[in-house]
């Protein structure tokens, strides 16, 4: 009798541990699928992200036609990194130094910016 209840509980043993090991693979599927998904849908955000830096790039290079306006890459660079630092509100004395450059070349270089932001801050306090 105890021989066959050795048997016993080793064959229920062997039976859950099939089934232990089929459930594993069925949530190590699901979890696979799950991680595709996600990587599907990620990599449609990175084209669409891409697909609207080309279309910005594009736009760019119209404007900047359009407007008769010729620079060089480092000439767009700079302008562009003058501009960024006064925005997250640097003082033009702060971008002379850091750029190495005249605070003058700084204001002639913001004045468009500065000129426009003056003008929109006007209209909105005559509303």
């Amino acid at each position: 009798m105890m021989e066959w209840t050795l048997i016993l509980l080793i064959a229920i043993s062997a039976v859950l541990l099939i089934v232990s090991i089929a459930s594993n693979r069925n949530a190590e599927k699901q979890k696979h699928k799950e991680i595709d998904m996600v990587h599907v849908a990620v990599m449609k955000d990175i084209n669409n992200v891409n697909e609207q830096i080309r279309n910005l790039e594009l736009d760019i290079e119209v404007v900047t036609k359009e407007a008769g306006v010729h620079l060089t890459p480092e000439e767009m660079i700079f302008k562009r990194e003058v501009l960024d630092l006064y925005k997250r509100k640097y003082s033009i004395e702060t971008i002379a130094q850091k750029k190495q450059v005249s605070e003058s070349e700084i204001n002639q270089l913001l004045a468009p910016y500065l000129a426009a932001k003056d003008g929109r801050s006007k209209l909105a306090h005559e509303i």
